[in-house]
């Protein structure tokens, strides 16, 4: 484990970088809650791949940092408060540590270096119309072709992130109908999205954006070479990816930001005369926000320092989850109480070019906080929504 010491010149040499390397472009569009697109991603995505920095989560072999728990951690933190984008996580926290666990060497040397090299954008075939809290009810069909080099995929998936963008999935889909438990017939495959057969349909979401969608497969040829894991094995890989998935997910540097964006708004808004920081009321519902935030981070770095000696978790994760995005809601739900009726034209705060204000109808800051604030509602979903992780934390911590 580092030394005190050492950790803060490891976050030092970081905030070094991101103050020399981050665009201001992608910092202002991350600090002003603007939607990033495709090529924002890529961009931050090659700048880290150039600097050797994009996967802090890999082993040194396949092209990762080899930094302990407590650095990735470190180094996720000060991302979030600087603002840079969050690395598309489909790739590489969610495919990649599933083919390091269970993939042959071939299907490693062919996928792990196309995602730090970005050649390939990955989306999670997961949820299913009636099938996304409960996944083990899943309905896509995988079945054998006669020669038994190749699966046959129909079905329908649903909440696919960036499904316009990816040309490659990994998908969770039923190859024996007939299993005793429903969780031991699922299979986990990988699936070239340019494949006949797979037609993918946008989501409008509630802020009036297009980041998930409908994917559809009609008889998708899939070769057997892309089945990860042992057939009828996939339950296992998906829980591994879900570990992986939420151990990042309560966000500490996130809140930090937004909280921080929160008390300097705060500080310059005008209420009666004098700065909203300075109304009781409202003064003590930050510091009641910020309490909540320090005992959160000290929470999240007991489980850092339990995954540093090597030791497995139980609950931790998911009361992490759950509190992590309940916290960073409230934060956001603050600001735009705050914003008021600034926070209306969401339809234009989505559609203005960088730098355009004329279609902002108050602050520029409050103009996009609507949009923000609706779109932030699926992190009380995705990864497992809260009620799902309250029954984790009812059946592992409490024995309910």
């Amino acid at each position: 484990m580092p030394e005190t010491s050492d950790l803060e010149a490891f976050r030092a040499e970081v905030r070094d970088f991101l103050a020399a390397r981050l665009p201001e472009q992608l910092r202002a569009k991350v600090l002003g809650h603007l939607p990033l697109d495709r090529a924002d991603i890529l961009r931050w995505h090659a700048i880290l791949h150039e600097h050797g920095w994009l996967a802090p989560n890999w082993p040194v072999e396949h092209g990762g940092t080899g930094w302990s728990v407590e650095q990735q951690y470190a180094f996720d933190e000060e991302c979030c408060i600087a603002g840079a984008p969050e690395t598309l996580p489909f790739g590489l926290r969610m495919v990649a540590p599933v083919l390091m666990a269970f993939g042959t060497e071939q299907q490693k040397a062919r996928h792990l270096p196309r995602i730090l090299g970005g050649q390939d954008w990955w989306c999670q075939g997961y949820s299913e119309p009636g099938s996304g809290s409960d996944l083990a009810s899943l309905r896509t069909r995988a079945e054998p072709t006669d020669d038994g080099e190749a699966f046959v995929v129909n079905g329908q998936k649903t909440w696919t992130t960036y499904a316009q963008y990816a040309n490659r999935m990994f998908c969770l889909v039923r190859t024996d109908p007939g299993a005793a438990r429903p969780q031991a017939g699922i299979s986990f495959l990988l699936i070239d999205m340019a494949s006949p057969g797979i037609t993918v349909r946008p989501i409008r979401t509630i802020d009036g954006g297009q980041e998930i969608n409908e994917v559809f497969l009609d008889n998708v040829r899939v070769p057997r070479d892309n089945l990860v894991g042992k057939l009828n094995g996939g339950w296992d890989c998906a829980k591994l990816l879900l570990r992986h998935e939420r151990m990042h997910a309560a966000r500490i540097g996130r809140s930090k930001r937004e909280l921080a964006f929160l008390k300097r708004i705060a500080g310059r808004r005008s209420a009666g005369g004098r700065p909203l920081a300075e109304d009781p009321e409202f003064a003590r519902r930050i510091a009641l926000l910020e309490i909540d935030l320090l005992a959160l981070e000290q929470a999240n770095l007991r489980l850092v320092e339990t995954m540093q000696r090597g030791e497995g978790h139980g609950a931790e994760a998911s009361i992490l989850k759950y509190l992590g995005t309940t916290l960073t809601l409230k934060i956001v739900e603050c600001a735009v109480e705050m914003a008021g009726i600034h926070t209306i034209p969401v339809r234009d705060a989505r559609s203005r070019q960088d730098g355009d204000m004329a279609a902002a109808a108050g602050p520029a800051w409050a103009d996009p906080l609507a949009a923000f604030h609706l779109n932030l509602r699926k992190i009380a979903i995705y990864g497992g929504s809260s009620e799902i992780q309250k029954n984790i934390i009812a059946k592992t911590a409490l024995g309910l």
